[in-house]
């Protein structure tokens, strides 16, 4: 859990110093906006970072202070009423809208463009539906935007960012009542485990020839 902690830190810190990626800035201002209380964290790192704007010489912007990045707003009045939509609907208007792909039986995704060179995806599982055992070449980003799911290390509603890296081997599995959609960004290949794992990577080695299309 701890270990948990310092990499949602970790994401909101980029996301604060404006250093991450697109992919990643999507998962953590939708992290934000579902967890209005992470925006204290998220507000003492900009003002770090904006202070220590303030101490590089060689840094002057141009018609802007190093005081204007730094957020003076009272912390105690954050709340997700500063917020009119949620990030993820200047991407998608409305989930229900999706054209989902099946990939098994009660498994679906959609992935979409952030930028020509960035992608994300959402996941849909069906109330019960069980994925298969598996890790990541790299994090695996996972947020739930409605529903809930749980693996061998908890259970995650709507808000939960579960960050998963390549050591980690889970089989989510969506609650029985409403099943769960997600929002996901990794940085690496999915690699399967158990008896039907290598027909699994095979056909993901095969998907990941082709390019990405909207």
């Amino acid at each position: 859990m701890e270990y948990s902690n310092i990499l949602k830190n970790e994401l909101i810190f980029e996301y604060a110093a404006g250093t991450s990626s697109l992919a990643k800035s999507l998962m953590a201002s939708t992290y934000l906006f579902l967890n209005s209380k992470e925006s204290s964290i998220y507000n003492q790192f900009e003002d770090y970072c904006g202070e220590e704007l303030k101490n590089v010489s060689k840094i002057k912007p141009n018609k802007l202070t190093a005081n204007d990045c730094i957020n003076k707003q009272d912390m105690d009045q954050i709340s997700s009423s500063n917020f009119i939509e949620s990030p993820i609907n200047k991407f998608i208007t409305n989930l229900k809208d999706l054209k989902w792909k099946k990939v098994y039986n009660g498994f679906y995704e959609y992935s979409f463009n952030l930028s020509n060179t960035e992608k994300a995806k959402l996941i849909k599982m069906k109330p019960g539906t069980k994925a298969p055992l598996h890790s990541h070449n790299g994090r695996e980003y996972i947020l739930v935007l409605e529903g809930n799911f749980s693996d061998e290390y908890g259970t995650y509603s709507k808000g939960s960012l579960q960050i998963n890296d390549s050591k980690i081997k889970h089989t989510p599995t969506a609650c029985k009542n409403e099943g769960c959609i997600c929002l996901s960004i990794t940085e690496g290949g999915v690699v399967f485990f158990g008896p039907f794992a290598l027909i699994l990577n095979i056909i993901t080695l095969i998907k990941s020839f082709f390019p990405f299309t909207k």
